[in-house]
C-alpha cells in the first residue's frame, strides 16, 4: 500500500483500485474480494458487471455510477468523484473504505494513471489491486488455451491503432489475440490480412467471456471483419486467431456446463442464498435473489428473554434450532446480555439439517444431533431420543422457531416426554413486491428456472411478483414443496433427493444435462428454457 501523509486532521478515507478482471464474479482476485466485502463506497466503471457487487459487497454499501463520464477529461472527473466521497467518512467512527472497481486488469486502464495521482495528491491511501487478464482468461474459458506445445508462440495486442508493423503477426505460426471493441478488432484483422495472413486462418470472436453470457463464434479470418460489422456480435472484446482455434470444440468446458447461461430465480433473502449462488455458478448458470420473506424481532421479547435466562440457570436438557434464522436469533440475545458460547454449556444441541449445524458452529458450537437422513422437523424427531428419566436429570426442551412454524416437532417431542417450550424467536412476514421489471420477467418466462426452498416460498413469490412463465422450470427442495407448488398451478420438473442446496442445485444441473442430451439426439439445437418461450412467441 502506498501512503501519503496528509495536512491538518481530517478523517480521510483509502481508496483501492480493483480490477474486476474479465467479468465474472468469481474470477475477482482474493484480495479484490476482501477489499469489496469491506467497502463502505464502490465506485463503478460503466461496464462493470453487477454481479460482482451483488456476490462480494455489503448490502449497505453505498454504490455510485460513474457511467456518465465524459470521454474527454474522464479520468479527472472520475478522480475528483473518489476523492470527494473519500473526504467524508459514513459514520463517526473513522474513515471510510471507498473501492473503484474498475474494468479489466486495472492495471492498463485508461484512466488509472489520472485518478490514482489526484488521490495520492489529496493525501489519501492508496492500494491498486491488479484484475485478471482478459487476454489469458477468455480465449481459456472459450477452450483455446492461450498457449501449448503445438502454439510456441503468442502474440497480445491491446492497443491496436498504435502497431506500427503488422508483418510479425501476419506469421501463419503464430497466435494472435487482439483485444478492443468490435470497429478495432475489424482494424487489427484488416491490416493482419494485408499484412499476409492467410485469409483462411480460424478466427474466435468471444462475446461476453467468462461471463453466463459468453458466445464464441469461429469463422474464416476474411470473413471475420464482416462479421463483427454486421452487429450480431454485440460488446465482442476478443478475437483469438489461429494456434488452437480449430480444436475449441473439443476443449470448450465453460460454454458445456449443463446450466451455462441459465438464469435462474432464487425467492430467498441473499444471505439465505449464498451457497446456492455458488452452486449455480460452477454449473454456469447465473442467480437472481428476490427476497419473499422479511425476518423481523417478535412482537415482545419477553418470551425469549425468559428462555434464554432459563439457559442460563439450568432449566433445559436440549436446545434445538430448526432454522440460521434461530440460531441467528439466539446468537443476538447472547449480544444484548453479553452472553458467548459458554452459556451452552452443560446443554445438548439438536440441528435440523447441515445448514443449521454450520451456523451453529459458526458460534463455536458442535451439534449433538443433526439427522442422518431427512433434514427437516420430521427427520430430527425420528432421532431425536425419548426422555428417559434415569438418564435425563431435566426434561426441558427450548425451541426457538418461527412464527408459523409447523406443530409436527412440539408434538413429537412432547408424545416422547419432554416438556417443550415453543418460543418465537422470530416473525417471517411477506416482502414488498420487487421491481416491476423482475415482475414482468417472472411472468413472461425470461428466467430459465425457479428454485423454491419451502412451501412458505412458493406462497410469497407467487402472492408478491405472481405466478412463474410455464417455460420456467420449477425446481423444489422437496416433496412437501413441490405439492405446494402443484397446488399453485405450477408444473414441477425437479425435486431435490434431500433438502440442501447443493442436492437442489445438483438436480437441476442434472435435468439440464438430461435436456440437452434429448435435444442433441433428436438432431435439435440446445437452448435455454427462455429460449424456447421466445421461439414459440416467434
Amino acid at each position: 500500500m502506498i501512503e501519503h501523509s496528509s495536512p491538518g486532521d481530517d478523517a480521510l478515507a483509502s481508496v483501492a483500485f480493483v480490477g474486476t478482471g474479465p467479468g465474472a464474479p468469481g474470477l475477482l482476485t482474493v484480495r479484490g474480494a476482501e477489499l469489496v466485502s469491506q467497502a463502505d463506497v464502490l465506485v463503478l466503471d460503466r461496464g462493470t458487471p453487477r454481479s460482482i457487487v451483488d456476490r462480494h459487497a455489503r448490502s449497505d454499501a453505498r454504490v455510485v455510477e460513474a457511467s456518465d463520464a465524459a470521454e474527454e477529461g474522464a479520468g479527472q472527473l472520475l478522480a475528483r468523484l473518489v476523492r470527494d466521497i473519500a473526504r467524508k467518512p459514513t459514520d463517526d467512527q473513522g474513515s471510510a473504505l471507498v473501492v473503484r472497481l474498475m474494468d479489466g486488469a486495472s492495471g492498463v486502464a485508461g484512466t488509472l494513471r489520472a485518478e490514482l495521482a489526484a488521490c495520492l495528491d489529496a493525501g489519501l491511501a492508496v492500494e491498486v489491486v491488479p484484475g485478471v487478464s482478459y487476454a489469458t482468461s477468455v480465449p481459456t474459458y472459450a477452450g483455446i488455451p492461450w498457449a501449448s506445445s503445438e502454439t510456441s508462440v503468442s502474440l497480445i495486442v491491446t492497443q491496436i491503432e498504435a502497431v506500427p508493423s503488422w508483418e510479425t503477426a501476419a506469421d501463419d505460426d503464430l497466435s494472435v489475440t487482439l483485444m478492443g471493441l468490435a470497429e478495432e478488432l475489424v482494424v487489427g484483422i484488416e491490416r493482419l490480412l494485408a499484412a499476409g495472413r492467410d485469409p483462411h486462418t480460424d478466427v474466435a470472436l468471444v462475446v461476453g467471456g467468462s461471463t453466463t453470457e459468453q458466445r464464441t463464434t469461429v469463422v474464416a479470418l476474411s470473413e471475420a471483419p464482416k462479421v463483427l460489422r454486421s452487429g450480431r456480435l454485440p460488446g465482442a472484446t476478443v478475437a483469438v486467431i489461429g494456434g488452437d482455434v480449430a480444436g475449441r470444440e473439443a476443449f470448450s468446458w465453460f460454454e458445456s456446463l449443463p446450466l451455462f447461461g441459465w438464469r435462474v430465480l432464487i425467492p430467498r433473502t441473499k444471505e439465505q442464498a449464498s451457497s446456492t449462488l455458488t452452486e449455480l455458478q460452477r454449473y454456469g448458470a447465473v442467480g437472481e435473489v428476490v427476497p419473499t420473506i422479511s425476518v423481523e424481532p417478535p412482537r415482545t421479547p419477553a418470551q425469549m428473554d425468559r428462555a434464554i435466562e432459563g439457559m442460563v440457570t439450568g432449566r433445559y436438557e436440549w436446545v434445538g434450532f430448526t432454522s440460521v434464522n434461530a440460531v441467528r436469533a439466539v446468537r443476538e440475545k447472547f449480544a444484548e446480555r453479553g452472553l458467548d458460547s459458554r452459556a451452552f454449556a452443560g446443554l445438548k444441541i439438536a440441528a435440523v439439517g447441515g445448514v443449521t449445524a454450520a451456523a451453529l458452529r459458526d458460534m463455536g458450537l458442535e451439534p449433538d444431533l443433526v439427522p442422518s437422513g431427512e433434514q427437516s422437523a420430521q427427520g430430527l424427531l425420528h432421532e431425536w431420543p425419548a426422555y428417559d428419566p434415569d438418564l435425563d436429570p431435566i426434561n426441558g426442551v427450548f425451541l426457538p422457531r418461527a412464527d408459523i412454524a409447523t406443530d409436527i416437532l412440539v408434538a413429537g417431542l412432547q408424545e416422547a416426554g419432554w416438556a417443550v417450550d415453543d418460543v418465537t424467536a422470530y416473525r417471517t412476514v411477506r416482502a414488498a413486491p420487487p421491481p416491476a421489471a423482475v415482475r414482468e420477467s417472472i411472468k413472461k418466462g425470461d428466467f430459465d428456472a425457479v428454485l423454491f426452498t419451502s412451501s412458505s416460498t412458493v406462497r410469497n413469490l407467487v402472492g408478491i411478483a405472481g405466478k412463474p412463465h410455464a417455460a420456467t422450470v420449477v425446481a423444489c427442495i422437496g416433496p412437501k414443496t413441490a405439492a405446494t407448488a402443484r397446488e399453485h398451478g405450477l408444473t414441477v420438473s425437479v425435486v431435490a433427493p434431500e433438502p440442501s442446496a447443493a442436492a437442489l442445485v445438483g438436480a437441476l444441473a442434472a435435468y439440464g444435462t438430461e435436456r440437452a442430451r434429448t435435444a442433441q439426439q433428436n438432431g435439435d439445437r440446445v437452448v435455454r428454457p427462455s429460449e424456447t418461450r421466445r421461439r414459440r412467441r416467434s
